[in-house]
């Protein structure tokens, strides 16, 4: 076998390790965790199929990649939760760390390309990036509203938090953000989100 393809299924075995870090957020049924894997495919096929409410032109495949491997630096660097105010302050630099060790097992050439669609995503000023955005945002949101507010509610998670988060989906697309304000004035009403 070739150094490259050595290097390339390597990796490919490397990021399987992505179904076995676990989120706050429940698939909806609320039966157990969705995990990070999970997660990424949901978002890249929401990205396919609500491509049409991005505010920009979008490369839909540039996109979709985004959501693939937004997440794949949690095999190192953990799941931090959203709302976790202190995990958050270390997020950056774990993450970092990561993105260079989990990366650097693939050939140079797609290590680097990679690095730069993680980054991109990470730095949120393109069209695409905004859109990932956007799903990443929306997903757990969605997820929540089908299971009733659960994980809102077990973390005592303020509509204050949610907004300020949700900011990212409004800049990625103004009509999946209406959704998104709907769907929260209705959790605020049901109890499920402290206002």
């Amino acid at each position: 076998m070739d150094e490259r393809l050595k290097k390339q299924l390597e990796f490919i075995l490397e990021i399987d390790k992505e179904k076995s870090i676990y989120r706050q957020t429940h698939i909806s049924g609320y039966t157990r965790n969705e995990n990070d894997a999970e997660h990424a495919w949901h978002m890249a096929v929401m990205a396919y199929l609500l491509k049409e409410y991005s505010n920009e032109e979008i490369d839909i495949s540039r996109v979709m990649i985004m959501c693939l491997i937004h997440d794949v630096v949690e095999i190192d660097a953990g799941d931090t939760y959203a709302y976790d105010t202190e995990g958050l302050k270390t997020q950056k630099a774990r993450e970092d760390a990561a993105k260079e060790r989990i990366y650097s097992i693939l050939p140079d050439d797609q290590k680097s390309e990679l690095q730069k669609i993680f980054d991109e995503f990470e730095e949120n000023k393109s069209p695409e990036a905004r859109f990932a955005h956007s799903m990443d945002n929306l997903q757990p949101l969605l997820l929540n509203n089908s299971n009733n507010g659960e994980d809102w509610r077990k973390h005592g998670v303020t509509s204050a938090q949610i907004y300020k988060r949700q900011t990212k989906t409004k800049d990625g697309s103004h009509k999946l953000y209406e959704l998104t304000d709907e769907l929260i004035q209705e959790n605020i009403k049901k109890g499920n989100i402290i206002n």
